[in-house]
Order: C-alpha cells, then sequence, then structure tokens
C-alpha cells in the first residue's frame, strides 16, 4: 500500500477510560480503521492532560482514578479518511477530533534498493 506525499492526519482524543461494548474505545477505533484499510493508526498514551471539562488526568501515584489521555492518530489519503468518519462518530461519544493535511515523507521501507551505509563505513561504504 502507498501513501502519496500529500495526505491526512486524523487524532482522536479520548479517555483511557473510554469504551465501546466493554472494550476499550481505543482498542475498537484502530481495529475499525485496519478493517477499513486505513494504512496505520497509532495510540498514544498521555501522562498528563485535562479537556473541555478541565478536570486533571495525571500518572500520579496518589491518584485514584488515572483515565489518563489516549490519542489514536491515523494516517491516510484524505479520501479515505472522510470515509472513515461517519464509522467513528458513531463509536465516538464525547471526544476531539481533529485533522490536518500532512506531508509524507517515507511509509515503509525505503524502495531505492540501496542500504544507506552503517556509520563506521563512512563514505567509502556507499
Amino acid at each position: 500500500m502507498q501513501i502519496p506525499e500529500m495526505a491526512a492526519l486524523l487524532r482522536i482524543f479520548i479517555g483511557e477510560d473510554d469504551r465501546d461494548d466493554g472494550r476499550p474505545l481505543y482498542e475498537s477505533i484502530v481495529l475499525r480503521a485496519r478493517e477499513a484499510h486505513l494504512a496505520g493508526a497509532t495510540v498514544l498514551r498521555g501522562p498528563l492532560g485535562f479537556g473541555r471539562s478541565s478536570v486533571l488526568h495525571t500518572a500520579k501515584i496518589l491518584r485514584l482514578s488515572q483515565d489518563l489521555p489516549i490519542v489514536v492518530e491515523i494516517v491516510d489519503t484524505e479520501a479515505k479518511i472522510q470515509a472513515f468518519l461517519p464509522i467513528l462518530r458513531k463509536l465516538t461519544q464525547s471526544c476531539l477530533i481533529t485533522l490536518e493535511k500532512v506531508t509524507v515523507i517515507r511509509y515503509g521501507e525505503d524502495d531505492s534498493g540501496l542500504s544507506p551505509a552503517s556509520p563506521d563505513e563512512g563514505e567509502a561504504g556507499r
């Protein structure tokens, strides 16, 4: 699968405790993105954050309820991301969703057929 140089980055900001039918919401989002054949998805867990309610969510030991911030990032063509949005809207209730244009520098392995020189080879290894 290839992604054009100009693509879209979808970010979904949710809480660690958010659920979809008993399953962590971030897991449901990633599985649905995979089913939709999107190029890739990553889940990031934040140690500290707050949202619309201004309630601080932290990983500090003294907190009983962590509900840490989770960000799901999905990259693909804008058309495929737009087609995924109705699925995402059905999965989510209270969250922040953003979409931005991105430039893809590399997706997957280097396809030039040349492997980069190891650090000790210097210019002679190229």
